[in-house]
């Protein structure tokens, strides 16, 4: 019997790590880029996250000849009219830490009072097939704000400034199992499971 098998298409040991728990409910094997040494890097230059993800996804799959789980994913701050949005991964630079991220986000909104540092976090996530072709994508979404300074140890990227105003604690605070609830991804990964169930059962992923 064929194992059937999901690529996540990241790099990112958390991401990877994430996601994996989120797709448990399949069943399926899950890999990461990390078991590929051949894997591509995928140039994101697209415009908005479904772009960026539409090609990690078909060009890591056509490549691998194999189907991938591909998600692009970032934050959106209102008062920076949506930055760093696309660009969320690098917003201090190419080669940009977390904390030199967390630290130009502080920055530039020095100054800026509670009730206009709302934003939102964006995941965009499609899975293709072994020719590169879209068959499923889904988008989730996750509303708060950015607080004046880092707070709680969990989570990566911007976890450690996003409040959820509701729990008065960032992501950073909260730990995995409510940021898997409550979380852009984890949304995102919610919608898209019913139809990688269709696929799954219609022999599609063999």
């Amino acid at each position: 019997m064929v194992i059937r098998e999901l690529v996540l298409g990241t790099h990112n040991r958390k991401k990877g790590l994430e996601l994996a728990e989120l797709l448990s409910p399949l069943g399926i094997e899950l890999r990461t880029l990390a078991d590929f040494p051949q894997a591509l890097e995928v140039v994101e230059d697209g415009d908005r996250f479904a772009a960026n993800a539409r090609k990690k996804a078909g060009e890591q799959a056509r490549h691998l000849g194999r189907w991938v789980l591909g998600e692009d994913s970032g934050l959106a701050v209102d008062a920076l009219e949506g930055r760093p949005g696309i660009y969320s991964a690098r917003f201090a630079g190419p080669q940009a830490t977390d904390e030199a991220n967390n630290q130009r986000l502080l920055d530039e909104l020095r100054g800026v009072p509670p009730d206009r540092r709302t934003a939102h976090y964006v995941c965009h996530a499609v899975v293709a097939d072994p020719a590169g072709h879209v068959r499923a994508e889904a988008a989730g979404y996750c509303r708060g704000r950015i607080r004046t300074a880092p707070a709680g140890p969990g989570g990566f990227g911007y976890d450690p400034l996003f409040e959820i105003v509701e729990y008065h604690r960032t992501f950073g605070e909260l730990g995995p199992a409510v940021k898997a609830a409550l979380s852009h991804r984890s949304r995102a990964i919610a919608l898209l499971l019913p139809a990688l169930r269709k696929l799954i059962a219609s022999g599609a992923s063999r």
